[in-house]
């Protein structure tokens, strides 16, 4: 029932079918999922203090302003994370900027940080009747200066902290101009310095501690993995999110549509991601809470991303190309690894 409706979909505009699915998901949550709902998987979680219904969630990007959550949860995620979210709306980047690449199940996305802004998903969190793990992404506006980004991030995590499970600092997306300038060990060490700093300010203040994770680029060198796992314990950062999207085009050069600009999800993504997932884990250690995301397609997608280092693993781009069988195939195989 999925492959039909994909099939349909993807006569559609990569970012229109996007939009038009949201938008269905949003309004109509239980009927539109429907024909796709199955027992969730149950192999509960602890980690990060958080108790997370099973190991597989809803990475980031696919509902930047968290309208879907209930549906989410009917589709067997153990856990949600929303945003990139900006303390102001912007557009991002023009169109076209999704594209998809069917035969690699892979996809090409130059979206920018995208979003209504934070208020606006704080609403939509506030309305939701969504009582799972919820993680919330924050980034900084297309339009403030890369010295000036901890205001942003500052803003964002005041705003998110009380209504978030956890909170996402996303350092990595190539869309945003001179963003990924803050993986470098400096100012990555003065920006989470500060927000640390600022969390701990805001348990007092709400009585209820708030981990904080950092999301980074598969793009990184030994030097620098060897920076963020330093920079990440000395913060008292709890964990790290690994990867985001890749600027490089592993397996495509021979793509003409992998030209287009932006960062390359999917199936091509994961070795790279995983590489770097399991060189986070050799440098940070077993206590140190790591999330995989990137490249998953199968149920053996995830279990190698959980034998490379991931406590808890995200799907986006996979889920797109199989469908919610995804997320129970998936959650299905890392419980049986468990066992």
């Amino acid at each position: 029932m999925y492959a039909a409706a994909r099939s349909l979909l993807f006569r559609l505009d990569a970012e229109r079918a996007h939009e038009l699915t949201l938008e269905t998901l949003r309004r109509a949550p239980a009927l539109a999922t429907l024909p796709f709902a199955r027992a969730p998987v149950d192999d509960p979680v602890e980690l990060l203090g958080l108790r997370f219904a099973n190991r597989v969630g809803l990475a980031a990007g696919l509902d930047k302003n968290g309208e879907c959550l209930r549906a989410w949860s009917r589709l067997g995620f153990g856990f949600v994370e929303i945003g990139t979210v900006t303390p102001r709306p912007q557009p991002g980047n023009p169109r076209p900027r999704m594209f998809r690449l069917p035969e690699h199940e892979a996809i090409i996305n130059r979206l920018g940080f995208n979003n209504k802004g934070v208020d606006y998903l704080l609403e939509r969190v506030a309305e939701s009747d969504y009582r799972g793990v919820l993680g919330i992404n924050i980034g900084k506006n297309f339009d403030t200066p890369i010295e000036r980004a901890a205001d942003d991030y500052l803003i964002g995590l005041r705003k998110v902290y009380r209504a978030a499970s956890y909170v996402t600092v996303n350092i990595s997306s190539p869309n945003t101009k001179n963003l990924r300038e803050l993986q470098s060990e400096d100012k990555l060490r003065e920006l989470l310095t500060q927000l640390k700093a600022e969390a701990e300010r805001l348990a007092q203040q709400h009585g209820k501690h708030t981990p904080l994770l950092v999301k980074i680029a598969p793009d990184v060198d030994d030097e620098q993995l060897d920076a963020i796992a330093r920079v990440a314990r000395e913060a008292g950062i709890a964990g790290l999110i690994a990867t985001n999207t890749t600027i490089t085009r592993p397996g495509l050069e021979a793509d003409p549509r992998a030209r287009e600009a932006g960062g390359l999800s999917g199936a091509p993504l994961r070795p790279l991601a995983d590489r770097t997932l399991a060189a986070l884990r050799a440098r940070v250690g077993t206590d140190f809470a790591l999330i995989g995301v990137g490249g998953i397609t199968s149920a053996e997608g995830a279990r190698a991303k959980r034998a490379a280092g991931a406590d808890l693993v995200q799907i986006y781009t996979g889920f797109i190309y199989r469908g919610p069988a995804l997320v129970h195939d998936c959650a299905q195989a890392l419980q049986a690894a468990r066992r």
